[in-house]
């Protein structure tokens, strides 16, 4: 890697595992947002975007990743500095068409700083994974057509901004990963009825979303999401290969091995 690099870090395994991998990185944290860098952070009130763009431009970054889970935090306008009063418009706008919108439009603001987006998967490619099995059983005829099927759905709500993830068991969709996230939408499967099931375990699909912005946004697995997998009764999950992050990657293969259940990737 080229140049000087910073991290804006958030809650989640992720930024440890860069500032592990980078420890000369310029770590950036958000006042009253999550994480778990300790004190080794500048930290800054979100509001505070100048003084953020302040701290990059003295530490010479020309390369910035931004690394785990933020939900869009609650902003003071009457705290905002010169800098975040002037792109609050845009940002504001953007939010009117997504999630995707708006973080394209904070790349954006950062690129014209002179500082260069990129994501966690080119400073860590092991993150992803190539297309095949993984790591348990082969999945079975059932669970490749319940594959397909998860794949289409995705791919159909794609260019309507939802959903990263979706659960079919026996061709029937079981739920779509919406704004509440993975945990919600396995919990859900997990009281669906059992009349309503009939005996089919199903699988969990994760994937991008065709034009989502991989820099800032790519959907990641983890150990927890394997054993809501397991709770949820389905056979396995797949990932889309190059395109979803396995975070805690040696934790996450050995969660899919103890809960006998497969973890595979493919192309979509």
């Amino acid at each position: 890697m080229a140049g000087k690099l910073a991290m804006l870090a958030c809650d989640g395994a992720l930024p440890v595992q860069i500032a592990q991998a980078y420890p000369e990185a310029l770590k950036i944290t958000l006042k009253g947002v999550p994480h778990r860098l300790g004190q080794d952070s500048q930290e800054f009130p979100i509001e505070h975007l100048g003084s953020v763009f302040d701290a990059l431009k003295a530490a010479e970054i020309d390369q910035l990743v931004f690394a785990g889970s933020l939900n869009r935090p609650a902003m003071d306008p009457a705290a905002f500095d010169a800098v975040m009063t002037s792109v609050a418009p845009r940002l504001l706008a953007a939010m009117q068409g997504g999630d995707d919108a708006l973080l394209r439009q904070v790349i954006e603001i950062f690129e014209e700083t002179g500082v260069s987006v990129i994501g966690a998967h080119e400073l860590l490619p092991e993150l992803t994974a190539i297309d095949g099995l993984q790591i348990g059983p082969v999945p079975g005829v059932e669970e490749l057509e319940d594959t397909d099927r998860a794949c289409a759905i995705l791919k159909a709500l794609s260019p309507l901004d939802v959903g990263q993830g979706c659960v079919v068991a026996g061709g029937q969709c079981l739920g779509i990963e919406t704004l509440q996230g993975t945990d919600a939408l396995l919990r859900y499967v997990s009281e669906t009825p059992e009349k309503l099931r009939r005996g089919h375990k199903g699988v969990y699909v994760k994937a991008a979303k065709q034009g989502q912005d991989l820099r800032v946004d790519m959907p990641a697995i983890g150990p927890e999401t394997v054993a809501a997998v397991a709770v949820a009764g389905l056979a396995g999950l797949v990932i889309e290969a190059g395109r979803v992050m396995i975070l805690e990657r040696e934790k996450t293969l050995q969660a899919v091995e103890g809960n006998g259940i497969f973890l595979t990737a493919r192309t979509l």
